[in-house]
């Protein structure tokens, strides 16, 4: 029987998502990696060739973290569609390398609003605020992309600058914005 891996690939995976959350995606690379785990580079380069291999895995456990964030939400919420955007701005606020990470940096490539409202990630969401809306899908999506953009360039705002997370603030805009 071969001996265990002392270093595994959800170890890696799992400090590498740690380096993003606490210095930005610029820091991540398989020497960061290594010292975090206090091994060589050599289990990094087992498990993966590039960098770009760890940052395309560490973008889909980032982007689960995200989903999983903004979908949590009361049960009995009066507007679901409100709490998700609001939970998208805060999740900005708190998350900032990891928000970069996810929506400013060249791992968005090639997709534009159409193709991210296409997105079955999505779905959920788009359901939500169809029955929010009491409409059907394809006027929820068109209202998606409205809201989407205004809740990003928001939370956009918190993720890059110095300001003040003021969750009352973000409220109250939101309902300036669509009702």
């Amino acid at each position: 029987m071969p001996p265990k891996a002392k270093i595994t690939k959800e170890m890696i995976l799992e400090k590498a998502f740690e380096i993003v959350r606490s210095s930005g995606i610029e820091s991540l690379n398989v020497r960061t990696v290594a010292k975090a785990l206090g091994c060589s580079t050599q289990p990094v380069l087992y498990y993966f060739n590039t960098v770009a291999d760890i940052k395309k895995n560490v973008y889909q456990a980032v982007d689960d973290f995200h989903s999983q964030y903004i979908m949590t939400i009361p049960e009995d919420a009066e507007n679901p569609m409100q709490e998700i955007g609001i939970a998208y701005v805060r999740f900005a606020a708190q998350e900032k390398n990891l928000f970069r990470f996810l929506f400013q940096s060249d791992n968005f490539n090639h997709q534009n609003i159409d193709s991210l409202v296409e997105n079955e990630a999505l779905t959920p969401i788009i359901e939500v605020l169809a029955q929010t809306l009491n409409t059907n899908i394809e006027d929820a999506k068109e209202s998606f992309m409205a809201r989407f953009l205004i809740m990003h360039g928001l939370a956009s705002m918190l993720a890059n600058n110095s300001m003040i997370y003021d969750e009352e603030r973000v409220l109250s805009l939101i309902e300036h914005a669509f009702y």
